[in-house]
């Protein structure tokens, strides 16, 4: 795992990915206690469409884990490769380019995956 800093690509140390990897279980689980309500409540149709906010939850925790960059940081010129809550700035114009647009592409997979899985949420019979 890469401790160095390197723009668009890596913003994250291993703390801050072990933080990602725990949203995304709390996402997970969230999404499990959903579709069990959903199955003990026996909910159709549109309401399903709620799962999406957890799938989110656990999307974001997930692509960012993997891709050892943190959206937030990205958007806001930042990086963490040392002890948790310990932030450096990005000093360089073109770099903090480089993270948001990094940043704006983990959103908009992570929007894109919870989206399929709640597509399939919709039409499991459940």
């Amino acid at each position: 795992m890469s401790q160095t800093y390197i723009p668009g690509t890596c913003n994250l140390g291993k703390a801050e990915v072990r933080r990602r990897q725990f949203v995304a279980l709390i996402g997970l689980f969230l999404t499990v206690s959903t579709v069990a309500g959903f199955i003990a409540g026996n909910v159709q149709g549109s309401a399903r469409l709620s799962v999406f906010l957890p799938l989110m939850v656990f999307a974001v925790g997930f692509i960012q884990s993997r891709k050892k960059f943190c959206l937030a940081y990205g958007l806001m010129g930042t990086f963490n490769l040392g002890k948790l809550g310990d932030l450096s700035r990005v000093s360089n114009p073109d770099d903090r380019r480089a993270d948001r647009k990094t940043a704006i592409t983990i959103f908009l997979q992570s929007a894109a995956l919870a989206a399929a899985l709640t597509a399939i949420v919709l039409v499991l019979p459940l």
